[in-house]
């Protein structure tokens, strides 16, 4: 008898098995740095809001194109999946389900996908200048802010469309390794099966997926001392729609660019009980070529102005002596 939908989704859940574990997200709660300009600064606490944007614009995109260009390269050429099938022609009928999904996937899907970036930050009061690396790179060359969410604090909903996790650091060649040896289990899953062909779409959309985090949440070894972490929304994840009055748009100096405008505030299906920006920043970190007091004392006045008067107890100056040159 053939497997049934609901009996070939359950069936190859098991490539995500690798993702459950205890050093990430909910187990895992570090802290978290967001490192910007002093202008974002002003619009996430006026309008209490934080901005995921299209990964597709992020400086590191060749790095998020790779697994999913990769993994389809390896799907074309794996022997061990056509022989899985076992035909010509049930082959034929699964890469032609497997193209048909990389396609929306590669155009429509990635249109709303979307990411924020944060660098795992030191529990340790005695190191809390932030990383230079990421004052020189995200946090307007040091004449920026770090703001340093406590993860502690936020109680995700099972149903959310967000999904926060670490990222992985590897080699071009352990990447590909990693891309042969889920391939290898999803053949040997389609091998054991009972699958007929107008099913073929469960499972290839399951591999997609799976292939679209590793892409998400992978990067090369040389990033690892970003200590990354990112927050994505997958549109196909949000079934009720309940963050797709935050789709958005921005206009700046590269043009519109697609956004995700999620407000901070407690939200039924994605994130539960009392949440604001005053309960989820520890502190707030000015950037080295700017820590002086009269700049301290301004970015206080902002946030009384923008009503976070509590928040403006929290600026602390970064002792790192770099000073960006022109």
């Amino acid at each position: 008898m053939k497997n049934t939908a609901q009996e070939i989704h359950d069936m190859f859940q098991a490539l995500f098995s690798d993702l459950i574990g205890e050093d990430t997200f909910p187990e895992k709660r570090p802290l978290l740095a967001h490192y910007t300009s002093i202008s974002t600064l002003e619009c996430i606490m006026k309008n209490d809001e934080i901005w995921l944007g299209n990964p597709l614009l992020m400086n590191d995109r060749q790095e998020l194109r790779f697994g999913i260009i990769e993994a389809a390269k390896s799907f074309r050429l794996h022997d061990g999946i056509k022989e899985a099938c076992g035909g010509d022609d049930r082959y034929k009928n699964l890469l032609s389900t497997f193209e048909r999904k990389l396609e929306i996937t590669s155009n429509e899907d990635s249109f709303d996908t979307y990411v924020m970036c944060f660098s795992e930050h030191s529990k340790d009061n005695k190191k809390s200048d932030g990383l230079l690396s990421m004052w020189r790179g995200y946090g307007a060359n040091g004449n920026g802010a770090a703001i340093v969410f406590d993860t502690g604090k936020i109680n995700p909903s099972e149903t959310s469309p967000l999904i926060l996790s670490d990222v992985t650091y590897a080699s071009t060649e352990d990447r590909l390794t990693w891309i042969d040896e889920k391939l290898d289990e999803f053949a040997l899953l389609l091998k054991t099966s009972e699958i007929s062909e107008d099913m073929f779409y469960v499972p290839i959309h399951l591999l997609i997926e799976r292939f679209k985090l590793f892409a998400l949440f992978t990067k090369h070894d040389g990033f690892e001392e970003e200590k990354e972490w990112r927050l994505v929304y997958l549109k196909d994840r949000d079934r009720d729609g309940k963050l797709s009055d935050m789709l958005d748009y921005f206009l700046g100096s590269n043009g519109i660019e697609p956004k995700l405008k999620l407000k901070i505030r407690p939200i039924d299906g994605v994130i539960e009980g009392s949440i604001s920006l005053e309960n989820i920043v520890k502190e707030i970190i000015l950037g080295p070529s700017i820590s002086n007091i009269l700049t301290l004392m301004t970015v206080k006045r902002m946030l009384t102005k923008v009503s976070k008067p509590e928040l403006a107890n929290r600026v602390v100056m970064s002792s790192t002596p770099f000073r960006a040159t022109t």
